[in-house]
């Protein structure tokens, strides 16, 4: 998720609302871009999001956050879909790539390594068990700095 303040507290408030759309809140990104603010909301669905699903939001979004004077700011709003290469979060993310190649980057060393990939065997306890290479390693998610899937064609 968005570092911060407002990217949190507009996640918060804007996930149930999505959730009954039956959407994904993946992330809320809130930078600065030149002089202008731009607030990203990322949404995802089984199947893929439409450009109907990111018209609803925008409205159901940009009204919420009106009425709860999170951001005092200009701001432009993106409401749009992560991408099939978007990063790994959740245990929830990392449970949907169950059996499939990721590649891995951690803020740690492993065995003098900061890059892995290989396929995830399982997400429990906080710890991504992958498997590179027959060996399995177990990377805490707060060493992962970033972890996507290997889009393979």
């Amino acid at each position: 998720m968005g570092k911060g303040p407002v990217p949190q507290s507009i996640f918060e408030i804007i996930a149930p609302v999505i959730r009954k759309e039956n959407l994904e809140l993946v992330d809320v990104e809130y930078k600065r871009a030149g002089r202008n603010w731009i607030l990203r909301v990322f949404i995802d669905r089984e199947g893929g999001v439409t450009l109907e699903d990111c018209q609803k939001v925008s409205h159901l979004v940009g009204d919420l956050i009106e009425i709860e004077e999170i951001v005092s700011n200009a701001y432009v709003l993106e409401v749009s879909s992560p991408g099939l290469d978007r990063p790994l979060k959740t245990e929830r993310d990392y449970l949907k790539y169950k059996s499939k190649k990721i590649t891995v980057n951690t803020f740690s060393p492993i065995d003098n390594r900061r890059h892995f990939r290989g396929i995830v065997s399982d997400f429990k306890d906080d710890t991504l068990h992958l498997e590179e290479n027959g060996k399995l390693l177990q990377i805490l998610l707060e060493n992962i700095s970033l972890a996507k899937p290997v889009i393979e064609i």
